[in-house]
This record gives structure tokens, sequence and C-alpha cells, in this order.
């Protein structure tokens, strides 16, 4: 007989895993713009469990999180601003777009995430 696990029989780390696994369009979108030093020359993970919560991407260096609104948001900001306290609490920034703004406006999204970072990594200076 065949067990299944629910989200409560997993830790953080898989889920977190799935969902890297499972990204909507907006979230792999991003991720292209952000993976490998792309924006600026800062390092971005995704799908980082922190705590109880899972954040879409985190730029450690920059102490900034960027998170990525669907419809469902629009019912849960409750649960959005105690997360946000929560990341803010450990000395984290939070910056959130919707997903329809990544999906038709990546490159002005990229500018604010990079804006929020400070501009170019220090180590992308003149060389």
């Amino acid at each position: 007989m065949a067990t299944f696990k629910t989200l409560k029989d997993t830790t953080p780390l898989d889920r977190a895993r799935a969902l890297r696994r499972d990204d909507t369009d907006a979230e792999a979108r991003l991720w292209n713009a952000l993976r490998a030093r792309r924006l600026g020359g800062w390092r971005w993970r995704r799908q980082v469990p922190k705590g109880l919560f899972i954040l879409d991407f985190l730029c450690v260096e920059a102490g900034l999180v960027v998170e990525l609104d669907g419809g469902q948001h629009a019912e849960q900001m409750a649960y959005d601003d105690r997360r946000t306290a929560y990341l803010e609490g450990l000395g984290l920034r939070v910056i959130r777009f919707w997903n329809s703004a990544v999906l038709t406006n990546r490159d002005g999204v990229c500018d604010t995430i990079l804006d929020a970072c400070g501009g170019e990594h220090p180590s992308m200076g003149p060389g």
C-alpha cells in the first residue's frame, strides 16, 4: 500500500525543493534574470526556507527578499503583513511584485530590484 505525503509531513527544505521544481511562469522569468549573478553581480537564491516561511527570492548580501504575488495574495494580506514583519525583524527588507508585473514588465521589475540592492554589486566596479 502506497503512502502519501502531505504538506504537513514535509520539511521546509522538501517544500522549497518542490516549489523550485514547480515554479510559476513569473518565478521562472524572474529567476532567469537573477540567476548566475546576472542582475548587477548580486547572488540570489530562490525558494529559501526561513523560519516558518519559504522566501521566493533572497539576496543575503543585500539583505533583500523579493516576493511574487499571484491573485490569491489579495485575500491573504494579513498573512503577508505578518510574514513581512517577521522578515523585517530578522533585518531583511521585503519588496513585492504582482506576477503580472513580472510577466509584462520584467525589465522594470529588475530595475526596481537593482535599486533596492543599492545598484551594481561593489565587486562589479571598474576593473
